[in-house]
């Protein structure tokens, strides 16, 4: 099964490109969405979580609040290890299991943090939806769920556009319309369709 690890920084375009390839009846897999799931309520995950730092990470509901655990690792190297050796496991073993399961030619897996995480090796080939950090800023703040102040912390925290670029097999440029970039996710698709035909063939 070809694997295509699909990344970008905040605001680049990440999930259009995704929902994109879905429309294509290409499987998506969101490490993202299998990491909420690996620490939802009651799971094994969010049980050793609380026990390291109790109950101040739930939000009201008694769900994992993100946020707060999110500014625990960022300030305390040792505990973002901790973490992610918990974590990291289990998320390969699930993203295995739904790669297995897939019917489509070929799968692509969005890791936003295939770079920071040096994760490429885990994929075929990497595709990058690339853009300005000025246009980044712009799209995030468009959605109205995080301030300046944070979107620059994520930015600054993320890999630079340089590194990204520097391991992108493939890069798609977003600094335009939607139908810009979506002509140029077809001709990767068509490409991946291929690589995927002579991969079976081998």
């Amino acid at each position: 099964m070809l694997r295509i690890g699909l990344t970008g920084g905040i605001g680049s375009g990440k999930s259009s490109a995704a929902s994109f390839f879905v429309d294509q009846g290409v499987t998506v897999i969101d490490l993202d969405q299998i990491a909420r799931k690996i620490v939802a309520q009651g799971s094994p995950a969010l049980t050793q979580i609380l026990k390291r730092y109790g109950d101040q990470i739930l939000d009201s509901k008694g769900h994992l609040d993100r946020q707060k655990l999110a500014e625990i690792i960022f300030l305390e190297a040792g505990e973002k290890k901790w973490l992610e050796d918990l974590l990291h496991p289990l998320i390969r073993e699930e993203q295995h299991r739904q790669v297995d399961t897939a019917k489509s030619s070929y799968v692509v897996i969005e890791i936003p943090l295939l770079v920071e995480n040096q994760l490429s090796s885990t994929v075929d080939r990497v595709l990058l939806i690339d853009c300005s950090e000025t246009l980044q800023k712009e799209r995030a703040l468009s959605r109205g769920n995080q301030s300046e102040q944070q979107i620059d912390r994520i930015i600054e925290a993320q890999a630079t556009r340089e590194q990204r670029q520097k391991i992108a097999d493939d890069i798609v440029l977003n600094d335009g319309s939607m139908k810009a970039m979506q002509n140029q996710l077809e001709k990767l698709h068509q490409d991946y369709l291929n690589l995927a035909g002579t991969q079976k063939t081998r």
